[in-house]
Order: C-alpha cells, then structure tokens, then sequence
C-alpha cells in the first residue's frame, strides 16, 4: 500500500499555477461558513489605520503646526523661498511615512494572500488525494505526549483520511513560559487511529537528538529503557512500561523493526492508548510535494503491519474477565443433579481489549543534563549578583 488512501498520489494542486479569483471566492465562501478561515484581509485597514493613529499622531501634529508656522511667516513679509523650502521640509515625514504605511500595506496584504492560497492548495491536494482539510483546531483532543504541554495549543493544515483507517496529517504548537521566557515550540505530527488500546510506549528517535539528549518534552524513567534485537537501538530508544517487556517485543517483531528503519528512522513515535504518533520539530503540513511523498510512505510502509497488533490482549485483564464470565453463567437449580463441569473455551477467557492500569503511562523520568544547565545558571547569576566572580578572578590577577 503506496498512500493512506486508495487513490493515488497527487500533487500537482501544491504546486500548479491557480486562479486569483478562485483563491478569494474560496476563501470566501469558508468565512461566510465559519470553517475556521480567519478574515485577515479584512482587518488588514484597522490594524494600518490604528498603527498610524499611534505611532504618527504627534508626526502629522507636528507637520501641520509647521506648515501653518511657514505660511503664517510669508504673511508677514519673509522670504519666499525660505518659505517654500519650510514648506517641502515639512512635508517629508508624511512621504516618508506614505512609504512605511504602503511598505506594511503590502506586507499584511501579501501575507493574507498567501495564507489563503495555502489552504486552497491545501484543501484542493486533500481532496485529490480522497482526503479532507481542516485549516486549524485549537486544543485537539489527542492524547500524545505534546498535546498536554503548554498552552495556547492549536493545530494548523489538518489534512485527514478515513480510509482504511484514520489518518491525520497537522502541524502544531503550544507556548510556554510567559513574559521574556516565553517560547513557541513548533511540531509536525501525524495521527493514526488503530484498532486496539495498546500500552504506552515511545520511539525516541535518535537521529534528532540535541546537546542534552532527546528532543522530546517528556523526560522518561530509564528503568523502562528496553534494549532490541539487531539494529534497532542504533536508530531509536524504546520506552515501555516495566513489566510489558514482552508485549514490546510481540508488538515490535523483526519486520516491524525493519520499516520503523527504513521509513521513519528520522521521526518520533508514540503509542498512547489506541493511537500511534509520528512526531518531528519541523512542518509536516506544507506545501513541499517531496515532504508529502516521505510522509505517505512512511504511513504506508505501517498500515499494512497494524492488523497484527489488533490481535494483542493485556493478559493482565485475565483476571478480570474470568470472574465476568462466571457470573453471567445461569445458575443451576438446588436440587439439580450434578453435572460433569466443562472448561469454557479458551476464547470465552480471552481478556477484552484495553490496558490494565500500569501499562497505560510511562513513568516520567528526570532530566539531569537540563538540571545540570539549570544549575550552572543560578550560580552564574548568583556569582554576578554578589561579586564572587569579581573576588575570585580578581584574586588570581593580583597574583
């Protein structure tokens, strides 16, 4: 299987020449349904209008007290052309202020433009390839690791497919911190729904590590580290729940090992309840035909593997099920003779899917090259604040 759909892939609509006309009466039509399509365009003369008001009121002020100043002086008998000279002089600021508002103009236009272009390919490239297209959903209810950090968090460029499962394709970011240590944290990211909850575990891909280790916002235990067979430690970390070792390794047999190499070596993975994540710190959702062409090969090369995983049960919910079954079984009468007991057959104890409780969560680790950097810093500014610096090097110099 080549795409997340049957239909082949197209995408000719990211990059083919459109219509001007077409791109406004589209994004029209989507703002008059309340689809999610902002109305920059529209806004565009308060935002200039307001910025003028404020940052050249006392400009315009000043212009006309100047004008009025050179020709209340050619009244009273001054020099014409010192006269006409005040009067030019005064008239640069508002050419150079036409200039900055005609610069801005064009930028917040331009940048409305390109935004509407962009979802219009984008709808036009979801619905060629047997997809649809949400421009931007704030707070998604996902379950991944990235979903409940920070706030302000939305996701842009939804691009979704239902058969033969479901698929979403999305960039998306949340803040953190406030004020000057406020930081924007940017992911591309794809969704697949799959048949069965299956325990928490993650693909911490280490192609994408940075100084300090992973690029993740969760910090795991190490003790849930669990080390594969053949290659596979090389290209990624794996974190399963203590006690679910062997369930990683039936989830995560050679051939499986094999395309999460071969396809996605350069990504994230996360399995939280019945979803599996793709994560990277880039835009998955572009309008780049070759990031496209990646990403629907790498849900390719999975899909067809995901079958065999809807047949994992938790055995730990054995326990749980036995005694279901046997009090849904009729009871016998008092005086009835005693009959022969049968063993019910092995798929009626067959556990129900789901997650017991311990496997549901990784256990959150600490991280100690972020804590080191923190600590460095305090001392740093504790040295600064109270001059031990100053003492120390000070010293050594004076020897």
């Amino acid at each position: 299987m080549a795409t997340p759909s049957p239909t082949p892939f197209d995408p000719r609509s990211l990059t083919e020449p459109v219509d001007r006309n077409a791109v406004r009466e589209y994004t029209r039509q989507h703002r008059t349904a309340g689809t999610g399509f902002g109305s920059a365009a529209a806004v565009i003369p308060i935002i200039i209008g307001i910025f003028v008001v404020v940052t050249f009121g006392s400009v315009f002020v000043s212009v006309a007290a100047s004008i009025i100043g050179a020709f209340a002086s050619f009244g009273s008998g001054d020099g014409g052309a010192s006269v006409i000279f005040s009067v030019i002089a005064s008239f640069l600021p508002i050419l150079v202020m036409g200039g900055v508002i005609a610069a801005i103009a064009i930028v917040f236009t331009r940048g409305a433009l390109g935004r509407s272009e962009r979802r219009y390919r984008l709808d036009r490239f979801a619905a060629a390839n047997g997809m649809s297209y949400v421009p931007a959903l704030q707070n998604p209810a996902l379950p991944g690791m990235i979903f409940g950090t920070g706030s302000s968090r939305s996701s842009t460029d939804l691009v979704r497919g239902t058969e033969p499962r479901f698929v979403e394709f999305a960039n998306y970011q949340y803040t953190t911190g406030s004020g000057k240590n406020r930081t924007t944290h940017r992911w591309g990211y794809v969704a697949i729904k799959l048949d069965v909850p299956l325990p928490n575990i993650v693909l911490d891909a280490t192609s994408n590590n940075g100084l300090f280790g992973s690029n993740l916002p969760t910090t795991f235990d190490k003790d849930q580290r669990l080390s594969l067979e053949g290659d596979f430690d090389r290209y990624f970390a794996l974190y399963c729940p203590e006690g679910y070792e062997q369930d990683a390794l039936y989830l995560f047999t050679p051939d499986i090992m094999a395309r999460f190499i071969d396809h996605a070596a350069a990504l994230d993975v996360e399995i939280v309840d019945d979803w599996l994540f793709l994560y990277g710190k880039r835009e998955f959702s572009s309008l780049d035909p070759a990031t496209w062409a990646w990403l629907f090969s790498v849900v390719g090369a999975l899909l067809d593997k995901f079958a065999q995983w809807a047949r994992w049960r938790d055995e730990r919910l054995h326990a749980d099920a036995a005694p279901a079954l046997a009090a849904s079984a009729p009871a016998s009468a008092p005086d009835a003779p005693t009959a022969v007991a049968f063993a019910p057959p092995a798929a009626a104890l067959r556990p129900p899917p789901g997650v017991a409780l311990s496997g549901r969560r990784l256990k959150r680790g600490i991280s100690w090259p972020a804590i080191v950097v923190f600590a460095l810093v305090v001392l740093f500014w504790f040295g600064t604040q109270f001059g031990v610096f100053d003492l120390f090097f000070g010293s050594i110099f004076r020897s």
